[in-house]
């Protein structure tokens, strides 16, 4: 026969697992960099949400959000965070990451023109090539400035992110086979 110490040891692992769930599932929503429009000046805004607060909160049956880090800080880090709306409205279409992902769909690398297909977070992920023929890497851009860039750069796989990378860094170590070969005669 069960004791009671038992049932209050399940009961409390129960609570325990509960707990962890809720905490799990607020991290994992909330996690990463986001773009909002910032409601003062209604320009991109690269934030990050305090996930352990967010984590916490959820525990407690809350969802009370409150951001960890702004582009727009020092100078603005005592607005009112009105912001958080539209994290709380829509938490994945503003995920830098999904963004990305969203604008990569059904294109094909600018350079070598193969699709650059679906991306997925262990693979190595295709780059940016800007105005100027230079490629970036996403983390490389800032959070806030990713509307902008998107809208005038295109797609980049990684292999030709790397060769423009070697291109640019490099230059004397390529060598352009494009080029006629020489024969001796010359």
């Amino acid at each position: 026969m069960p004791t009671l110490a038992a049932f209050v040891i399940a009961a409390v692992l129960l609570l325990a697992g509960i707990a962890g769930w809720r905490a799990g599932i607020a991290w994992w929503k909330y996690r990463g960099k986001r773009v909002i429009h910032c409601p003062e000046n209604h320009m991109p805004a690269g934030v990050s949400l305090d996930v352990l607060h967010a984590a916490a909160a959820a525990v407690k049956g809350d969802r009370k959000l409150r951001l960890n880090h702004c582009s727009r800080w020092p100078e603005r880090q005592d607005c009112g965070q009105e912001c958080l709306f539209q994290i709380e409205r829509a938490p994945e279409e503003c995920l830098v990451r999904n963004i990305l992902v969203h604008w990569y769909v059904d294109k094909n690398c600018a350079w070598c023109g193969r699709p650059i297909g679906d991306i997925h977070v262990t693979d190595r992920k295709p780059a940016l090539l800007l105005a100027d023929k230079g490629s970036v890497e996403w983390g490389q851009v800032p959070v806030e400035q990713l509307p902008e860039t998107l809208a005038v750069a295109q797609p980049l796989c990684f292999i030709c992110h790397i060769a423009n990378t070697m291109i640019r860094q490099h230059p004397e170590l390529i060598i352009d086979r494009a080029r006629p070969a020489l024969t001796g005669k010359d």
